[in-house]
């Protein structure tokens, strides 16, 4: 009996340690929404500079797998975007064309949620690949708004 409690408390110990890790390395939904505020401020105090930092990865804008992506909600291209994964595809494409690898149509969602009133978030899920060398698709949940007249931002977490 106490040997089965060690293993149990054991493999309990080695579960909270993987989960802890995990979200060591991966952004969560909090603060994929803090950072999508972040830069709905920074964009209407600079709009240049901002979507230059988010485009470069840099100024906060992008945090292990968080990360902007702008566009403009009148055609719907991509002008910023922090993941350099996703930059050949998406950098000045129509979002509305964007599909993922299941075929799902998430850009018409991003456009969609681009047209709303300022400040009013929409989730968005789709399959997606993370910032880093890893280029396999995985579930992401995106938090899109419109920040102004000519621009709309999200930010995702991955699940």
């Amino acid at each position: 009996m106490i040997r089965s409690f060690t293993v149990a408390a054991a493999s309990a110990a080695v579960l909270a340690l993987s989960a802890t890790a995990f979200a060591a390395d991966h952004g969560t939904p909090d603060e994929a929404k803090a950072m999508l505020m972040k830069a709905a401020v920074a964009l209407k105090a600079d709009k240049a500079k901002t979507l230059d930092q988010i485009d470069k990865g840099e100024g906060g804008f992008l945090d292990r797998d968080l990360y902007v992506f702008c566009g403009n909600p009148s055609d719907g291209k991509t002008v910023a975007i922090g993941n350099p994964n996703a930059k050949a595809q998406t950098m000045g494409v129509d979002a509305r064309t964007l599909k993922d690898v299941n075929g799902k149509a998430f850009g018409q969602e991003l456009y969609d949620a681009y047209q709303k009133p300022v400040g009013q978030i929409t989730e968005v899920s789709y399959m997606w690949v993370r910032p880093g060398p890893d280029k396999t698709p995985v579930q992401k949940v995106s938090f899109a708004t419109r920040v102004s007249d000519d621009l709309g931002c999200g930010v995702g977490y991955y699940k």
